[in-house]
């Protein structure tokens, strides 16, 4: 009997080993016949691997992964059509742009991210975004992000390895085209913003990351934001919602006092009417305005929870802004494999032009990251408290985009045409093709 018993213990092992074998084989056929020449034989490999999952699209980079190394290592390498070939198919099976150097699978089917996330056990990292990922103009942050995020070797790893993607598009992101009349033309994205959402496998809010942060604090958020995962996890719905509510109150008390702390030693005017409750040893515990205003009737949550954030907001100018951001630099700093990307995209810019624009974008990527840390990330904070905006994502989403990032679906221009402006041109300048 025993004798019997390993000699099918032994067969179904082999058996295994041969299936798993010939899958691996497959996949790697796949990953070849994806950048073929015959554009019908590389569509269908690109959709079977794409239907493979993060398994798909890592097949694709170990097949190619020499040409890949090469590129990144060397911005200004001549891109042929072999290389071309690559490239799409690392975007259709990942779905994002500029997959090369990132590495990354991203689902576009939210429920199909829930079930990778209930298998894995990871939260999910849910991108909400003007175009597509895979657009070459998608709104401007979701473009930084794909630069100064994705590519960054240290996120990409906590992304690929702890969370599960996904990306959504929230609208077409709007493009604006300058005709020079002499055969160049410059064409841009005028406006748009983006979000990062954390949830749970069942689609739960768990956190939120609004706009663009610069790579290191992009990636204390996600670290925080998967603590915060696990410490919710498999609690009670009262009990998960009460460790949220506390941890927002919390965070948006701390970011305050943080914001009231920079104005101070930048000697900046510091709000009247705050009250800062300190500890025995003098360190600050909380922060809240003197008195309630009567706005805080209508919202009383988002009002006594924002109160010394809107106070700091009115003092804080942009000159004040900048200072505070020059302390933030660090926060903001790009590695070796976003450079990489940023010199492929700009191969006609001298290496003087390089360092220059490489600064000035630094600078930004800082100011962005106080401003949505302090302002737009307190706002937010306000609104997640309710517990009934963690349940529907999509109406909380609709809010985010029409009243923190002031482009509401009910305008179907985004702020760019007003009724009451005159632009001198037959129907406002509109085209509608529709």
């Amino acid at each position: 009997m025993n004798a019997r018993f390993s000699f099918l213990s032994l067969l179904l092992i082999v058996l295994f080993s041969t299936q798993l074998s010939l899958a691996n084989e497959s996949a790697a056929m796949l990953a070849r016949k994806a950048v073929s020449s015959d554009a019908k034989e590389s569509t269908a490999a690109i959709e079977e691997l794409r239907a493979l999952g993060p398994a798909g699209l890592e097949a694709l980079l170990t097949q190619h992964a020499h040409e890949i190394d090469r590129h990144i290592a060397n911005p200004k390498l001549a891109v042929d059509s072999d290389w071309q070939r690559i490239t799409r198919a690392l975007d259709l099976v990942g779905q994002q742009k500029n997959n090369f150097i990132s590495g990354l699978y991203w689902y576009t089917d939210l429920e199909e991210a829930k079930k990778a996330a209930t298998e894995s056990g990871k939260p999910i990292l849910s991108l909400r975004l003007l175009g597509n990922l895979t657009d070459e103009l998608s709104c401007a942050n979701s473009r930084f992000f794909r630069t100064v995020l994705y590519p960054n070797a240290q996120i990409r790893d906590v992304l690929r390895d702890r969370f599960v993607l996904h990306w959504k598009s929230v609208r077409p992101a709007p493009r604006i085209t300058i005709d020079f009349g002499d055969g160049r033309k410059l064409e841009r994205t005028v406006t748009g913003n983006s979000i990062h959402y954390v949830l749970a496998s069942d689609g739960y809010l768990i956190d939120a990351i609004p706009g663009l942060y610069g790579p290191t604090a992009f990636l204390r958020s996600l670290q925080d934001s998967e603590t915060l995962s696990k410490s919710v996890a498999g609690k009670s719905p009262a009990a998960r919602n009460g460790l949220l509510d506390n941890y927002y109150r919390d965070r948006v008390n701390k970011i305050q006092l943080a914001w009231l702390a920079e104005v101070r030693n930048l000697g900046g005017t510091v709000p009247r009417g705050l009250i800062v409750t300190k500890d025995k040893n003098g360190e600050a515990l909380s922060i809240a305005p003197l008195a309630v205003t009567k706005a805080a009737i209508e919202i009383p949550a988002i009002r006594s929870m924002t109160g010394a954030s809107e106070a700091l907001a009115q003092v804080t100018d942009e000159n004040l802004w900048k200072r505070i951001a020059e302390g933030h630099m660090s926060d903001a700093m790009l590695d070796d494999r976003s450079k990489a990307l940023i010199r492929r995209q700009n191969p006609s810019l001298s290496e003087n032009d390089m360092s220059r624009m490489l600064y000035k974008f630094w600078e930004s990527i800082a100011l962005d990251t106080v401003r949505n840390e302090y302002l737009m990330r307190t706002r937010l904070y306000a609104r997640m408290v309710q517990a009934y905006n963690r349940v529907n994502l999509e109406k909380f989403n609709d809010d985010v985009y029409a009243n923190l990032f002031l482009t509401p679906r009910s305008d179907p221009w985004l702020g760019l045409l007003s009724a009451d402006v005159y632009a001198g041109i037959d129907n406002g300048g509109v085209i509608d093709r529709r």
